[in-house]
């Protein structure tokens, strides 16, 4: 018996690009092509492989091409390809697979000028995930609205689903939200988003399919802004790749300026983490690492005290397997 035709198979690239400024993690987003009325996302192209020798090499081309931005530190994050993730009527259009890309990049005032003509701009990312920056404390919007509403889904009828069998919906909620005696863990950003997405609390969800939690969804200011196709969910990987890896590679360092402060570091570091540390504790942590070294200059601010100015060691990539900054919140 013939199989059915299947559809085309595509390669396509996403880069979540990730600066910091004024205290705030932000992310590069494009405008749709289609105008408005439909939600921004993640810089994005077709993998070409007469045109790109390798993966990296086309992200790269075409981030420039779209943004011009040229990328420094880029890491491959991983593949999205669920069924219907790009869907046309009738799911028969191209199957779309998408590899994920982190980038980082310095301070973005050197890209405003070429970024404002082709129509890219930076967001912060905590608009897209308001429940994940503890700086000033557990978010109200969790106990007042986000997770009443996953204990609603919690007492649901479950169905028969295959891959999440043998850990109950209590379970993840619990694994995920720090709930029921469970430590809050920053690195379980797209765990949170996904269990989201499950519950059909986000947009995104009800615009593919999924029969909505409530009647009267959540308004964008509690469950964040949503974003084309599966772009909310890359940039979710995006950023439990990079909380986690400050702890053993010294990539903030990609995202601060040649010459700073240990009180920019900190606050570098609190911005993509989501939460306060102790000032004291961080310094003693840098000069342990090893990870800075004294320029012999000073800021020379209006007011207040000058404060001493430091640089990145690169050498100590060489000197041992993992220098990172593996920091405590601030008690």
């Amino acid at each position: 018996m013939a199989r059915a035709a299947r559809p085309p198979l595509e390669i396509g690239l996403n880069a979540a690009i990730v600066a910091v400024e004024d205290q705030q993690p932000l992310i590069l987003v494009v405008s749709p092509p289609n105008g408005p009325g439909e939600a921004d996302g993640l810089p994005f192209g077709p993998f070409d492989p007469i045109a790109h020798r390798t993966l990296e090499m086309g992200l790269r081309a075409w981030v420039e091409e779209q943004t011009a931005l040229r990328l420094g530190y880029v890491e491959q994050l991983y593949t999205f390809g669920d069924r219907g993730r790009h869907a046309h009527p009738g799911d028969r259009g191209p199957h779309l697979v998408s590899v994920g890309y982190l980038a980082l990049t310095g301070p973005v005032a050197a890209h405003s000028e070429a970024l404002a003509l082709t129509g890219a701009r930076w967001d912060r990312w905590y608009g897209f995930f308001p429940w994940e920056d503890w700086r000033e404390g557990r978010p109200a919007i969790l106990d007042e609205a986000l997770l009443p509403a996953l204990r609603r889904w919690e007492r649901a009828p479950a169905g028969d689903d295959p891959a999440r069998r043998g850990l109950s919906r209590r379970s993840r909620i619990g694994l995920a939200f720090g709930a029921g005696g469970e430590r809050w863990d920053e690195e379980r950003v797209l765990d949170r988003y996904e269990l989201f997405y499950e519950a059909g609390l986000v947009p995104e969800a009800i615009r593919d399919g999924r029969v909505p939690l409530d009647d009267t969804p959540l308004p964008t200011a509690i469950t964040g802004t949503p974003m084309r196709f599966d772009h909310r969910r890359v940039l979710a990987t995006a950023i439990s790749r990079l909380r986690a890896k400050l702890k053993y590679r010294p990539v903030i360092f990609e995202l601060m300026p040649p010459d700073f402060t240990l009180t920019d570091l900190q606050l570098a570091v609190e911005a993509i983490s989501g939460r306060r540390l102790h000032k004291q504790n961080f310094r003693r942590l840098v000069e342990a690492a090893t990870l800075v070294e004294p320029t012999g200059e000073s800021t020379r601010p209006k007011r207040g005290r000058p404060a001493a100015l430091f640089r990145f060691r690169r050498e100590v990539v060489q000197e041992r397997p993992a220098p990172g900054l593996r920091v405590g919140s601030r008690s």
